[in-house]
């Protein structure tokens, strides 16, 4: 019998007692959950194509839910049952109004349409407008409208209350809090009695433990304590930083009413609901919206260790079985298909050694006098860019055209779910390449244009800027069995501390026996412009839609600055035919993605979706040894040897002096050249308005950009006849090799 059973436990909350063992406390169970703190009817702004649509919400455990009124309730006069205890906010008005608008609605379960975790978020009346306030949740503003100034005051104390009441607390997965634990000297008290030692003795090292215990216990509740305090900081600290930006645009839109624009355009213009208020500057950009809502599983637990190598395990019976007879490589390196035979084409795997010490500039000085402005408005030095155009930046998003090679043969199978399966990881793949990329594409010149002829890829790819204002470029790649094609233009907006990119566009996939697919890209922000490390980020909703039988949707989680799990995508593949979700994607897009078949949203709760997870896009994972953080893909774009040399016309990107001289290192020349070509490119605007066309491209009804042909057969024959030299000089004399 183990000596020490006769010891009862002791606690670490109470002083040790040499002749007593008081039992240490555990810790209380959790209270059960209170009703409702609060309910009503709230103003909320959606977007500027919807502006204000009344939601319900509901207050309760710290969260505050909203509900769509119309089509998203009970029946007539039913509400979510949490809300029967609730004290109802503006009961006469909004909620009367709301309550007859439902009544069409009959025979819908209630499920929140959004949720906002009062314990990470901060709330704010507005100055301005005493009917309205502003919940911000680390990455989003919830713009809000009451009916009276009462109802705005009763629902802030209420927010606030609620936020004190459940206030920041560490999860399992950050720094746990200490709770009192359950510890017996039962063992102890045994061994020393079987030693032969007094029960005075062993009374007294059993107070020597305890003691040096309950100070281990102190320091750790402590640390907690510190924690906590940090997190609380932080969010303090991103809360002002907000407030920061918010100060300087409405000072920018100040200057900018009394006529200080120099001829820029404002990122503003149109933008806010008022021109006095200055907390609507941000809805612009960070006004939460509940058109596109995506419930979001966390990758951080699903795509763990163990999870990962049960899906490589089943890609790798995927690959093996195949599926419908379709037979993969399963090589996620080499990103081929097997029956798929391509040349071998050695291309160079590093950037030239750099032949000048780069300077370091003034951030700050140049960019405080364009925060507010248009960034096509605005030029920088060449320290701020990359080797590469943006021309070449479009062929970069098909590093991945495995992937495409892998849908035509799925759709030669008849396996069309398969076959959008792999355009949607193929849509995702574009943006593999972002991470890290901390430098700015150059801006080609009007008429400038890039080809790459990748035999070892099986695709030839063509790309022209076809209009200098607004700036668009255009592209057109063949590829064995498809084509893809599509025209581009940044919406840039400056907002101080980051540079928010919306693109617009549409890209087209078509496939030799008709299908085809469209989507559009995200928004894209970089972050830390002025103070941190500079980092980029994808956030939005990307349909697919699809000539056939499915559609996807897939929702790029925006990062939120306690989100220790970014960059995820979550989605799901639709059935056009009877309208049900057949499939669900999942991953991140500087990673991986993988597919599971079904609707795990109509599985149990507790239902792991990684547990049948199969990997269907993983990112080449080659170390970018270079001062760019290019992929060993991104390195071969802005290759010139002798050969291409004699062939390309002088348009190229590759050609282009100031690009060629940053490649090298010789930073004074590439700036010297860089504002050459942008006094040249002064002519450009003028040059279009008296009716410039590109020339291997035009627009088509859709007002999009078409290739029209003849690049390919011009280029075999050495035929650049008419092309200008729109570098201003010859390419040749520079000697590039």
């Amino acid at each position: 019998m183990n000596p020490l059973c006769c010891i009862a436990p002791v606690s670490l909350d109470h002083a040790v007692d040499c002749h007593q063992h008081p039992r240490i406390l555990a810790a209380e169970p959790p209270s059960p959950p209170q009703p409702a703190d609060v309910a009503g009817v709230l103003q909320k702004w959606v977007n500027y194509g919807k502006g204000w649509r009344s939601r319900w919400f509901v207050l309760e455990d710290g969260v505050l839910s909203y509900y769509k009124l119309r089509g998203g309730g009970g029946g007539s006069g039913e509400w979510p049952a949490s809300t029967a205890a609730a004290r109802v906010i503006g009961e006469c008005g909004a909620l009367r109004r709301a309550r007859e608008e439902d009544a069409a609605a009959v025979g819908k379960q209630w499920k929140p349409f959004g949720e906002i975790h009062l314990k990470v978020s901060s709330i704010r009346a507005s100055k301005s407008d005493d009917k309205r306030l502003y919940i911000f949740s680390g990455t989003k503003t919830l713009h809000l409208r009451c009916e009276t100034e009462e109802d705005r005051n009763t629902w802030v104390e209420a927010l606030l209350a609620a936020k004190d009441r459940f206030p920041w607390s560490l999860t399992s997965n950050d720094f746990g809090p200490v709770e009192d634990i359950t510890f017996s000297t039962e063992k102890l008290r045994s061994r020393l009695l079987h030693e032969g030692l007094s029960g005075t003795v062993v009374h007294e090292c059993e107070s020597i433990m305890m003691t040096e215990l309950l100070e281990l216990h102190n320091q750790m509740k402590a640390k907690q304590q510190q924690h906590s305090v940090l997190v609380d900081r932080l969010r303090q600290l991103e809360t002002e930083k907000v407030e920061l930006e918010r100060t300087v645009v409405h000072e920018t839109k100040e200057r900018e009413a009394h006529g200080y624009t120099n001829g820029r355009y404002s990122v503003l213009s149109g933008g806010s609901a008022s021109e006095s208020d200055p907390d609507t500057a941000s809805q612009v950009t960070d006004v939460d919206t509940d058109e596109d809502e995506v419930t979001y599983f966390d990758t951080r637990d699903f795509l763990s260790v163990e999870s990962l190598q049960s899906a490589s395990s089943r890609r790798r019976e995927f690959v093996t079985n195949g599926r419908n007879g379709l037979e993969y490589t399963g090589d996620s390196t080499l990103n081929t298909v097997k029956c798929t035979k391509y040349p071998f084409v050695k291309r160079r795997d590093k950037l030239p050694e750099p032949k000048e010490k780069e300077k370091p500039i003034g951030l700050w000085s140049i960019i405080k006098e364009n925060i507010g402005k248009d960034l096509s408005g605005v030029c920088l030095p060449v320290y701020f860019n990359e080797p590469l155009s943006s021309l070449q930046k479009c062929f970069e998003d098909l590093e991945y055209s495995y992937l495409v090679d892998n849908a035509l043969k799925c759709g030669k199978q008849g396996d069309s779910l398969m076959r959008i399966l792999h355009v949607a990881a193929f849509a995702v793949s574009s943006y593999a390449s972002t991470e890290g990329r901390q430098c700015k594409p150059f801006n080609p010149l009007l008429g400038e244009t890039y080809e790459a002829d990748y035999p070892d890829k099986g695709v030839r790819f063509f790309s022209e800027k076809v209009s200098h204002h607004p700036m668009v470029v255009a592209c057109h790649c063949d590829g064995r069995g498809w084509k893809f094609w599509g025209d581009s233009n940044l919406k840039g907006k400056f907002w101080g501390r980051s540079i928010q990119l919306d693109p617009i566009g549409v890209l087209t996939l078509q496939f030799d026996d008709g299908e085809t697919f469209q989507w559009s890209k995200v928004t894209t922000s970089i972050y830390n412009i002025i103070i941190g490390k500079i980092y980029c980020d994808h956030y939005g909703t990307m349909h697919i839609k699809g000539s056939g039988h499915y559609t996807c949707k897939l929702k790029f989680k925006e990062l939120s600055i306690i989100d220790q799990n970014p960059h995820q995508v979550h989605g799901f593949i639709q059935d056009n035919r009877t309208g049900e979700k057949v499939a669900m994607l999942i991953g991140k897009w500087d990673e991986a993605m993988y597919y599971v078949l079904g609707d795990p949203g109509a599985k149990p709760k507790w239902y792991d979706p990684m547990s049948e997870a199969v990997l269907l896009w993983e990112r080449d994972k080659s170390l970018n040894q270079t001062r760019y953080n290019l992929s060993p893909f991104a390195i071969s774009l802005n290759e010139l040897t002798p050969h291409i040399l004699t062939i390309l016309p002088p348009t190229d990107s590759r050609l282009r002096p100031d690009q060629r001289h940053l490649e090298n290192g010789e930073y004074e020349k590439a700036n010297s050249e860089k504002l050459r070509l942008e006094q040249l490119q002064r002519q450009a605007r003028r040059l279009q308005e008296k009716g410039w066309q590109p020339r291997w491209f035009r627009k088509d009804e859709d007002d999009s950009y078409c290739y029209v042909g003849g690049y390919w057969e011009a280029r075999e024959k050495r035929n650049w006849e008419g092309i200008l030299d729109i570098f201003g000089q010859s390419s040749a004399s520079h000697g590039w090799s």
